[in-house]
């Protein structure tokens, strides 16, 4: 490359000035008219552009060493060059060239195929060519730039918040008054408006500062529409406050439309102008604060914080900065930072880097995550596979092969260190280790009973509580309209036995007796059934135990339905807690495992057990309501279609045998949490059964 002749450059190149760096050296852009691209120089750049007819490296440098106080290389011309021909802002101009141009299209394909690897998620749409009629209409917008106005707004959004806190109350309960379908076609109307604006303010002060606003039109994240205004343009502009307005317009005009839509929905009455009120301004307060004024992604913030820190291509920069901090503290490289910055800012931009990395992580698998739930299935599972290897897979593998490449640099302690670390994190996903697992549980009686009418019934007799023996007494009701339907079949059977006595001896009357004694048998049939079902309002002791729970509003003479619990018999001598475990976690427990049960808000020792059961269907109704997230417990619960209380996740139950030396210090049922000691099994295998399991649960086509 050195002895070669440099390639010329392409004439439809413009070198524009820009604003001096950071440092005070003075700087260039470069505009691409062709992509409407444009490329930041610094003096070292401009200096070889400036004698680039040379078309010789070691001619260039040392030309610039005679001329100008830089001290260069042919090695760093040769990479400006490599710059500038890998952006295709060369021409092909012998034949080293025109093999050049040729491999580029034998590539072509994959080309095709990268862009669509980084386009298929994101395309724009240019829909106008907006630069007449914003220059006519920019003129009529400048009352919107003054102090005056800016100060007005700043005021109206303060009373209007101020109001809306006083209200808070009623301002989140309009978000629930509004979830249906016609509250969402809100939102969406009053999401168009916002954005609308959002553009225009960007275009209009683009306009304002003399920069040409070339097309706006919508924009495809994720299939999601979005408007959006091409202010590239801006770059020309010397002064970074003069970007940093452009970039802040959007925002600005949504904030103020957020402003005055809380102002006036705190002094609209109800009706539809109040509705309209706070679709716009929760449309523009949440995406504006959620999406646009985020730093992590090119939008807004983005640009903002770039203009505020005067460093152009925040993120590439900041990201070669935090690569080289991390090559020296992993592996204690020599590693230059690609840029002299003051130390407080380049702490500023490693942190930066990391936050971006980590927000772009949770970005790029939840759109992973909505294009497999966007599209058929097969198709789907492809794409999602697609993003995570190219979005996240892709910079990991680089790196890595850069750490591999490199790794004689690393000093043998420091090898050795790595090494174990190594070993250490592979022993920890590979060693089988204990595993103890956490789980709402329940503690109650093997044995227990609740006591209920068998029908709406007047209480006679409530036993008083304590222990009973087997067979006694607990409780005895009373239902008059079935006792008096008892007394008439009684009386009933009487007549028809005496009727049926009369006809005996008398030969006339065969067909009369045939008729009657078929009718004393229904009438006993049913005066049986009746009498079963006045013998049930006896309730009786299955087992002998202690009867506990019991309501003390039910006295003598109160009527009870067949859904009121009266009371509980219990068997004190043998207790289990019914432990309920999540899906992720069931097939690690085994029954003969040990397991141990605290009661909720008590400080004791905890109650020792066994595992001696473990469901294989998972928990569709709780067992104690005591247990739901809404009455106390901490299991989130939702209603079925009946209105019980059903877990929300799946759980399945785990029953857990107390010894009978060890029974709790009260006779009473009592919520808390289990710890199960789990099957030996290392994380990876852990994670790859689950893993296993979602593939096999979402392959079924």
């Amino acid at each position: 490359m050195q002895s070669a002749a440099l390639p010329p450059l392409r004439e439809d190149l413009r070198l524009l000035p820009a604003a001096p760096n950071r440092d005070g050296s003075p700087a260039w852009m470069v505009q691409d008219p062709v992509g409407n691209r444009f490329f930041r120089l610094g003096w070292l750049e401009f200096e070889v552009l400036s004698r680039w007819s040379l078309r010789d490296p070691e001619l260039i440098a040392r030309a610039i060493n005679q001329e100008t106080p830089l001290r260069v290389a042919g090695a760093q011309v040769v990479r400006v060059a490599e710059f500038l021909t890998g952006q295709q802002l060369v021409t092909a101009h012998d034949a080293r060239g025109v093999r050049r141009l040729a491999r580029s299209a034998e590539q072509g394909s994959l080309a095709r195929l990268r862009w669509l690897l980084h386009h298929y998620l994101f395309f724009r749409i240019p829909l106008v060519r907006p630069q007449d009629w914003l220059a006519a209409v920019a003129p009529w917008c400048a009352p919107f730039y003054t102090r005056g106005f800016a100060f007005f707004t700043i005021a109206a959004t303060v009373l209007g918040l101020v109001l809306a806190i006083r209200q808070w109350d009623a301002f989140l309960g309009t978000f629930t008054n509004f979830m249906s379908p016609a509250g969402i076609a809100g939102w969406a109307l009053a999401l168009v408006l916002a954005k609308s604006l959002h553009e225009l303010g960007h275009a209009i002060t683009a306009t304002r500062s003399g920069v040409r606003v070339a097309h706006m039109g919508v924009a495809f994240l994720v299939l999601w529409p979005m408007l959006y205004t091409d202010t590239g343009e801006s770059w020309k502009l010397t002064r970074r406050m003069d970007r940093f307005r452009i970039a802040a317009a959007g925002m600005a005009a949504e904030f103020a439309l957020a402003g005055y839509a809380t102002l006036a929905w705190s002094l609209l009455p109800d009706g539809p102008a109040r509705s309209a009120a706070f679709f716009l301004a929760t449309t523009s307060w949440i995406v504006t604060l959620a999406i646009n004024a985020s730093p992590f992604m090119r939008f807004d913030g983005y640009f903002l914080l770039s203009d505020a820190l005067d460093l152009p291509n925040l993120h590439a920069r900041s990201f070669a900065l935090a690569r080289a901090a991390l090559r020296r503290r992993l592996f204690g490289w020599r590693e230059r930072d690609p840029e002299q910055l003051p130390r407080a800012l380049r702490r500023f931009l490693v942190a930066f880097a990391w936050l971006t990395w980590t927000y772009r992580l949770a970005v790029f698998v939840a759109i992973a995550v909505a294009v497999y739930l966007f599209f058929f299935k097969v198709l789907g599972i492809v794409l999602f596979a697609v993003e995570i290897a190219w979005f996240v897979g892709r910079p990991v593998a680089s790196e890595a092969q850069v750490w591999w490449r490199r790794r004689g640099e690393t000093r043998p302690v420091r090898r050795l260190a790595l090494a174990a670390l190594l070993l250490l994190v592979l022993a920890m996903l590979l060693v089988p280790w204990q595993r103890r697992i956490a789980a709402e549980a329940w503690l109650h009686a093997a044995r227990s009973q609740t006591l209920y009418s068998p029908f709406a019934a007047r209480v006679v007799m409530l036993h008083d509580g304590g222990r009973v023996r087997e067979g006694e007494l607990l409780a005895e009701l009373d239902a008059p309209e079935l006792r008096a339907r008892v007394r008439g079949l009684e009386a009933g059977t009487q007549a028809l036995r005496n009727e049926l006595a009369g006809t005996v001896g008398r030969t006339d009357g065969a067909w009369r007796r045939n008729l009657l004694i078929e009718s004393l048998a229904r009438q006993q049939a049913a005066l049986v059934s009746e009498q079963d079902e006045l013998a049930r309002l006896r309730l009786n002791a299955p087992f002998a135990g202690r009867l506990v729970d019991r309501d003390p509003q039910i006295v003598p003479g109160t009527w009870v339905s067949e859904r009121q619990p009266m009371a509980i018999l219990v068997d004190p001598s043998t207790w289990v807690v019914d432990a309920f475990v999540g899906q992720e976690s069931v097939g690690a427990v085994r029954v003969g495992a040990a397991a141990s049960f605290y009661r909720l808000g008590d400080a004791g020792p905890p109650l020792v057990g066994e595992v001696t059961a473990v469901d294989g269907v998972r928990l569709r109704e709780l067992p104690d309501p005591a247990l739901a997230d809404v009455r106390g417990g901490r299991v989130a619960t939702v209603r079925d279609a009946d209105g019980r209380l059903a877990p929300r996740d799946a759980l399945y139950r785990v029953r857990i045998t107390l010894p009978a030396g060890q029974p709790p210090a009260a006779a009473r049922v009592a919520i808390g949490q289990a710890h199960i000691d789990g099957e030996r099994r290392s994380l990876f295998a852990r994670w790859s059964t689950h893993a296993l399991s979602v593939l096999i649960r979402e392959s079924g086509f």
